[in-house]
């Protein structure tokens, strides 16, 4: 039995926002050999805005850790564009996650665990969990709370 990815998304009753475009000089994802780079994310929601605020300031963590759920769906949604499907996927390698916040927060692992339990939960905790790092910016673009990029793992074809 294989393990499908987009049967496990389905089970969480989330629903994917549009895949954003570039707003900048770059590709969102980029497949090199088994690997797939995708570019930061931010938390696009489904009528294409982005959830603004910066935390500790305009919103709490837990408001942060939502932000942090919604750029995984955005990242999720970019794979579903440019690969087809999520079951191309074989695993999470690396997650790296900024958290626009005031200089006194100190919770970033909290809420980029907003992204890191999707993943978990789509590509199963063996798979779905790789390295991350989890940091604090004075400001992110736009004034989003949280921007995330990773690498992944592909499939053979």
């Amino acid at each position: 039995m294989t393990y499908n990815a987009e049967e496990q998304f389905e089970k969480t009753g989330l629903v994917l926002p549009p895949a954003p475009a570039p707003l900048g000089v770059y590709k969102p994802c980029l497949v090199d050999g088994k690997y797939l780079y995708l570019s930061g994310h931010g938390p696009v929601q489904n009528d294409k805005s982005l959830i603004i605020g910066r935390i500790g300031k305009d919103m709490d963590m837990e408001a942060g850790k939502l932000a942090a759920r919604q750029v995984g769906l955005t990242m999720l949604s970019t794979i579903v564009t440019h690969l087809g499907s999520l079951n191309r996927v074989k695993r999470v390698i690396k997650v790296l996650g900024m958290v626009n916040c005031t200089p006194e927060f100190e919770r970033h692992p909290y809420v980029i665990n907003g992204c890191s339990e999707l993943f978990a939960a789509v590509w199963g905790t063996e798979n779905g969990i790789g390295v991350r790092s989890a940091v604090g910016f004075g400001s992110l673009p736009d004034n989003i709370p949280v921007e995330i990029e990773a690498l992944f793992e592909l499939h053979d074809d």
